[in-house]
């Protein structure tokens, strides 16, 4: 599964001022991150404000980004939920012609045991027909995969093949790292913490960061798989403060204002989420000035 190791993006979806799907905006953004050296893409992930899109905009943002990638890369899609059966019935429903790879939350809201998540998973397994990277990020599902239940997934399912760790729960992704299949992929889910993961043997990052900045985020990834951690020290430092930025109000709401700023995106989202702060888009384009970037051209 070497197709998922490096940086993956997480993809915002562009929205026009009437909130539609901006797919000139979401053209020029593949491409800019695509030329930017990712080494992979996720679609409809939580980034991409997939809870707000219906069907009909899933399946077209999904299709026009596949056509845009032409198999430059792989694509990840996600496709995850609290109904179980729904997911699975949405799994055989997919057209995962140029997908490589399905990227399944933890059940929110329902709160299930581990047995649940066990039996859940399961079920994405015997129905998907491309591998599963789990997506474990208890702040957003209140549903927390152990790392039991991970491993017991990873020895059990030769189609679950990784697992993006949003926990911030060191000792549990230590545990996984240390106990997995040795192909099993564990993927930092978390930017400030892609560093220090891989350090412990993370395989890379699913990034919202590398939305904007991919070619240095790459770089950051690449040095650090590489063991140069001295210099993948340099660029994290760099981009501490970015990272706070772009999630002290929210996600995606903090990176659609510094793609904004790069003449990438226009600034909208759609409710129940809504734009950053004046102050908070102040202070980012101020970082912006400090990391000397200029806006495409």
């Amino acid at each position: 599964m070497k197709k998922f190791e490096g940086l993956g993006v997480a993809m915002i979806t562009p929205f026009k001022s009437d909130r539609s799907v901006d797919f000139k905006a979401l053209e020029n953004i593949t491409n800019y991150i695509v030329n930017g050296g990712c080494d992979y893409l996720v679609v409809m992930g939580t980034t991409s404000e997939a809870v707000t899109l219906n069907q009909e905009e899933r399946e077209a943002v999904t299709s026009y980004v596949k056509e845009i990638i032409n198999d430059r890369i792989p694509i990840v899609l996600g496709i995850g939920g609290n109904n179980t059966q729904s997911v699975t019935d949405t799994i055989k429903k997919t057209d995962f012609d140029g997908i490589d790879g399905i990227l399944s939350v933890a059940p929110y809201y329902n709160k299930p045991g581990q047995k649940g998540l066990r039996i859940h998973f399961k079920e994405i397994s015997t129905a998907s027909p491309v591998p599963i990277i789990l997506y474990n990020v208890p702040g957003r599902t209140s549903s927390n995969i152990e790392a039991e239940t991970c491993l017991e997934l990873a020895w059990s399912y030769e189609n679950i093949v990784g697992i993006k760790e949003a926990s911030g729960n060191l000792p549990q992704v230590m545990k996984i790292i240390n106990d997995k299949p040795e192909d099993f992929l564990v993927i930092s889910g978390d930017d400030l913490l892609a560093l220090p993961l891989i350090a412990l043997g993370a395989s890379g990052v699913i990034s919202v960061l590398g939305n904007a900045f991919p070619v240095e985020w790459k770089e950051m990834v690449s040095l650090a798989l590489k063991s140069k951690m001295s210099s993948a020290s340099e660029i994290h430092y760099k981009y501490i403060e970015m990272i706070d930025l772009i999630f002290v109000e929210g996600n995606p709401a903090g990176i659609k204002s510094v793609m904004n700023s790069l003449g990438l995106c226009q600034n909208y989202l759609r409710l129940p989420l809504t734009g950053v702060s004046r102050q908070t888009s102040t202070k980012i384009n101020t970082a912006l000035e400090d990391l000397k970037l200029k806006e495409p051209a």
